[in-house]
């Protein structure tokens, strides 16, 4: 395909004005605005042929990830498969998972120990040396692209790591450098800050500046002291930060994960989240996009309740993020697990139900990271339940201690002042199954397996697209192997970053197996959901009433099609008073008719019930 200047000009007329201010708003500086469009260019007109084709093809088709045969799957690189020769030699098994959406972990070169699990990393444009190259992931994204699979990756740009190069100059005292962090000679404006700024891990790295011996400095430090708040006060931070992120588009990336949206613009006397600048900034990445490479999508990780994370979604006419997180309804999704009480998850979803069909959540049950229990404690005081006794409650359930629990994890950052910690388990060992393993307990396996299948069953009746950690679909437990790894044994999130167990994917097509029969229960709901358009993102959603708390009812609805999903969370045989006696239905799992009306369903069961 021929590069023709006069396409990216007319992207860049259609946003330049707007581009422009913002820009000057922010920063008051011509020359560097011009800087940043004469490289947006250059980008352009290095844009590989190919993926100038998909430009186009989704231009012309904004709403292309919004269909419901997508399906995501992510892992780290290592875990999967070892290396990205290694993931491109298993693409044949992600399509068997149906999967057509892959987010590799952070992937970037990072220093051993100091890595934060690949989010502090040391050069935006190298690979990790044990993962591969940068000409492996161009050769992995191509191969993905031929076989329909999108790729996404981390984009870290709230922070570098402490040896990124920009680091080793500040540290040097070079002024030019060390603007681009927030560095102070002493403590009187990091105390300031620290007033109003929350600590993100109180118990593990406390406060939110480190000294710099060597510079003579405390620079800014929000999340671990290797990882330097990027200043984006400096034109030149957001430049080049721009510039790696359309290098990083450039190697076959389709999805740019943005890490801790809301961290990125700094401000004193405030909590440093969520300030307006941010949105100023995500607004002008998401413009970046669309005139060098509009087929790639930004999906921005904001962990907050779906409400208070819409305004990353932007607006129609100014929107910024394509997509956003439902972090709080997967930590919802847990307590009613806990609970076996739907009326907090229900609540839930008919909030996200009632947002503009535009917004597109991704949908998860587990993911690389703990659970943070954010929940609405609000509504919960009014049923007479306390946060702290409640967030003890939670963790002690999932560590298999109370409330006749089966589940198995262990407590990440756990705060002895507040009683706060966060937990971490895979999806299996979660719902039983390991636990159920080591006592050999065959009809306890059973359940565990009714559970993992009943939560992707009623993840996918979610709005949005669904995404599957790896190892889940053929039901992995917990690995407590990284305690005898000195990199990781004071991060318990390792637990559920185990290998990929390959011998048991090698189970997956044996229905007497665990493996196969989640695999295969997996393989049909995701059949179910690729043919039946009531799930696609711009769907009518809605809660049904069941006159039982451990029973939840979602009905959805598209172009005259209709269908109920019927969730047991509890243990229990029980009975959904539901009165639907709007025609004939089928259960689309098993293919019998069935009326919903005062529907009987088993324990940890579920239905798809689709109106002829």
């Amino acid at each position: 395909m021929k590069k023709d200047d006069s396409i990216f000009q007319e992207r860049l007329a259609r946003h330049h004005d707007e581009l422009r201010w913002l820009y000057m708003e922010l920063y008051g500086n011509d020359s560097m605005f011009a800087e940043l469009c004469d490289r947006m260019r250059t980008f352009f007109l290095e844009r590989d042929s190919q993926l100038q084709k998909y430009d186009l093809d989704r231009e012309k088709n904004p709403g292309w990830y919004k269909k419901n045969d997508m399906l995501g799957m992510m892992f780290y690189i290592d875990n999967f498969a070892g290396d990205m020769k290694g993931v491109e030699s298993k693409l044949d098994y992600i399509e068997q998972c149906h999967v057509n959406y892959v987010h590799l972990m952070p992937f970037l070169d990072t220093t051993k120990g100091r890595s934060d699990g690949g989010y502090a990393v040391s050069d935006f444009r190298k690979v990790q040396e044990k993962l591969g190259s940068m000409e492996d992931l161009e050769s992995l994204t191509a191969a993905c692209h031929k076989k329909g699979i999108n790729v996404c990756m981390d984009f870290v740009m709230n922070h570098t790591s402490e040896d990124h190069e920009w680091a080793r100059k500040a540290r040097q005292g070079d002024g030019e450098y060390m603007s681009r962090y927030f560095f102070f000679a002493d403590r009187t404006q990091p105390d300031q800050y620290e007033r109003t700024v929350p600590q993100v891990f109180p118990t593990t790295a406390p406060g939110n500046f480190t000294w710099i011996e060597e510079a003579g400095h405390y620079v800014m430090t929000t999340f671990y002291p290797y990882q330097w708040d990027l200043n984006y006060r400096n034109p030149r931070v957001f430049n080049e930060m721009m510039y790696n992120f359309l290098y990083l588009a450039n190697r076959g990336i389709d999805i740019i994960r943005i890490d801790a949206v809301p961290y990125i613009w700094k401000e004193l006397n405030t909590s440093c989240r969520n300030l307006p600048q941010v949105h100023t900034i995500v607004r002008m990445m998401r413009m970046i996009g669309e005139i060098v490479c509009p087929g790639i999508l930004l999906l921005g990780e904001v962990v907050m309740e779906p409400a208070k994370v819409t305004p990353y979604f932007g607006t129609v006419e100014k929107p910024e993020c394509h997509m956003l997180y439902n972090v709080t309804t997967m930590a919802t999704t847990w307590h009613t697990v806990a609970t076996r009480d739907v009326r907090l998850l229900k609540r839930q979803l008919d909030i996200v139900n009632a947002l503009p069909k535009e917004y597109v959540f991704l949908n998860y049950l587990r993911c690389h990271d703990d659970i943070g229990w954010g929940l609405d404690y609000g509504v919960l005081l009014l049923d007479g339940i306390g946060e702290r006794s409640h967030k003890q409650y939670l963790n002690d359930y999932f560590q298999g201690y109370a409330g006749g629990s089966n589940s198995r994890g262990e407590l990440y950052n756990a705060d002895p002042v507040t009683g706060d910690a966060r937990f971490c388990g895979t999806t299996a060992s979660m719902c039983g199954l390991e636990k159920a393993e080591a006592q050999q307990d065959e009809d306890a396996a059973k359940k565990a397996v009714r559970l993992v299948l009943m939560l992707h069953a009623y993840m996918f009746m979610q709005s949005g697209i669904p995404v599957l950690y790896s190892g889940d679909e053929i039901g992995q437990i917990n690995d407590y192997s990284y305690k005898e790894d000195p990199n990781k044994a004071a991060d318990s999130r390792y637990l559920h970053r185990g290998p990929m167990n390959w011998k048991q994917a090698d189970k997956r097509n044996d229905i007497s197996t665990v493996e196969g029969q989640i695999f295969q229960g997996l393989n049909r709901l995701e059949q179910i959901r690729k043919t039946e358009q009531v799930f696609v993102s711009e769907a009518d959603a809605w809660t049904i009433e069941t006159w039982d708390p451990s029973i939840l009812c979602i009905g959805r609805y598209y172009n005259g099609e209709k269908m109920i999903g019927i969730f047991n969370f509890s243990e229990y045989d029980k009975t959904a008073w539901i009165n639907e006696t709007d025609g004939e239905y089928v259960e689309l799992i098993s293919g019998e008719d069935k009326r919903p009306v005062g529907v009987d369903i088993p324990a940890y069961g579920f239905y798809y019930m689709k109106k002829k």
